[in-house]
C-alpha cells in the first residue's frame, strides 16, 4: 500500500550551493586559442592564482605554444609552474579541483568535452562575443574567485547527453574499436554533449530522410533539413533558431526540434530526460546525413548507421554569478533581449471616453 502526499516538498533551483570538503588547491584555466584580448587576462589570472592563492594551475600544452605567451620573459616564471596536458591524450579528470573558462559560450562547450564522466565546478567569465553561459565579468576576477575558493556559491548542474553513435564496417575486416566498445564488424564511439546533437543533410540537396525512435518505438520520420536533440542548456542555442521554447537548465528534459521540416505540422516537442532516442537514416532516403556534437566532431552517418541518445549521468556543474534563476533571466534580457518591446503609451481619462 503506498500513499502520496500532495504537499511534497520541491526543491527551489536557487538553493543548490557549491560547498568544498576541503579547500581547492588545483584549478584548469581554458583559454580561447588565438584570441590576442585574452592574453592579458590569462596572464594576470595565472599569476594571481599561482603567486596569491598558491594554485596549482593546469592549462593546455597548445596554449603555451602562442608566441606571445612562451615568449614572454616577465612570464616565464609562472609558465614554469604550470602543468600541462593534451586534448583527447591526457587524463586530468581527477587532478582538478574546479575549472576557469576565459572566452565565450564555445569555451564551456570545449571545456565540458574535455571531461567523459565526472566534471569539474566551471566558471566562466565573459570575455566572448554571446555569453549567454557566462555571467561573470572579468572586472572583478579576484574577489569572484576568491569566494569561489572559499566556498558556498550558487551552482546550477547542466545536464549533458550520452550520445552513442555506432557505424557499420564498410571494409570487411572484422572487428573495430574506436573510442569506445565493438559489436562484430562495427564500430562504436561516444560523446557528452552539452547543447545540442544536430543531424543534417549536409552537401546534398536532397531532403533529410531520417527515423526517430523513443524507447524502441518508432514516433516519426524528420523530412526536412535535420533534426536537433538538445539539452535545456541547448535549447537557447540552435534549438530557440529553429523555433523551439527555450527551457531553465534545471528542468529534466530534451528537446526534439526539426531544421525547416516539410510539414506544416511538425512542432519541436519535448520528452522527459530519462527516454533513449534513436536515429537511423529511413530505409528510403536518397542521401547520407551528417552528425555533430556541440558543433565538432561532425561526421557522416549512412545506411545501417544508429546515433542513440540518453540523458547522461555526468552534469557540467556551472557557477553561478548569482543564482540559477536569476542568471537564466539575465542571460534571456542582455543576451537575446528577450521579450523587448517598445512600452505602450498610458491611457489618460480623457482619451478612455473616446
Amino acid at each position: 500500500m503506498c500513499s502520496f502526499s500532495p504537499s511534497r516538498h520541491i526543491q527551489d533551483p536557487a538553493s543548490q550551493r557549491l560547498t568544498w570538503n576541503k579547500p581547492p588547491k588545483s584549478v584548469l584555466v581554458i583559454k580561447k586559442i588565438q584570441d590576442a584580448s585574452l592574453l592579458q587576462p590569462f596572464k594576470e589570472l595565472c599569476v594571481f592564482l599561482t603567486e596569491q592563492k598558491n594554485m596549482i594551475v593546469y592549462v593546455e600544452s597548445k596554449v603555451l605554444a602562442d608566441p606571445a605567451i612562451a615568449g614572454d620573459e616577465s612570464f616565464g616564471a609562472v609558465i614554469q609552474k604550470f602543468c600541462t596536458f593534451r586534448e583527447d591524450l591526457d587524463d586530468i579528470s581527477n587532478r582538478v579541483d574546479f575549472i576557469i573558462c576565459l572566452g565565450g559560450d564555445g569555451t564551456l562547450l570545449y571545456a565540458s568535452s574535455l571531461f567523459q564522466e565526472s566534471v569539474p565546478p566551471v566558471m566562466a567569465f565573459h570575455l566572448g562575443s554571446l555569453g549567454f553561459l557566462t555571467p561573470f565579468k572579468f572586472d572583478t576576477y579576484q574577489s569572484q574567485v576568491t569566494q569561489i575558493i572559499e566556498g558556498n556559491t550558487a551552482i546550477i548542474l547542466r545536464s549533458r547527453l550520452r550520445v552513442r553513435v555506432v557505424k557499420e564496417s564498410r571494409e570487411k575486416k572484422g572487428i573495430i574499436m574506436t573510442n569506445g566498445d565493438s559489436e562484430g564488424s562495427r564500430k562504436s564511439m561516444q560523446y557528452q554533449v552539452l547543447n545540442e546533437v544536430v543531424v543534417d543533410r549536409g552537401p546534398s540537396s536532397y531532403l533529410s530522410n531520417v527515423d526517430l525512435f523513443l524507447d524502441g518505438h518508432l514516433i516519426t520520420t524528420v523530412q526536412g533539413d535535420g533534426v536537433i536533440v538538445s539539452t535545456p542548456t541547448g535549447s537557447t542555442a540552435y534549438a530557440v533558431a529553429a523555433g523551439a521554447s527555450m527551457i531553465h537548465p534545471n528542468v529534466p528534459a530534451i528537446m526534439i526540434t526539426p531544421i525547416c521540416p516539410h510539414s506544416l505540422s511538425f512542432r519541436p516537442i519535448v520528452v522527459p530526460a530519462g527516454v533513449e532516442l534513436k536515429i537511423m537514416l529511413s530505409r528510403d532516403a536518397r542521401n547520407t546525413a551528417w552528425v555533430s556534437f556541440d558543433g565538432r566532431k561532425r561526421q557522416e552517418i549512412c545506411h545501417g548507421d544508429s546515433i542513440t541518445i540518453t540523458t547522461s549521468c555526468f552534469p557540467v556543474p556551472s557557477i553561478c554569478f548569482r543564482d540559477p534563476v536569476n542568471d537564466w533571466f539575465e542571460s534571456l534580457s542582455q543576451c537575446l533581449h528577450w521579450n523587448v518591446r517598445k512600452k505602450q503609451n498610458y491611457l489618460s481619462s480623457e482619451e478612455e471616453e473616446f
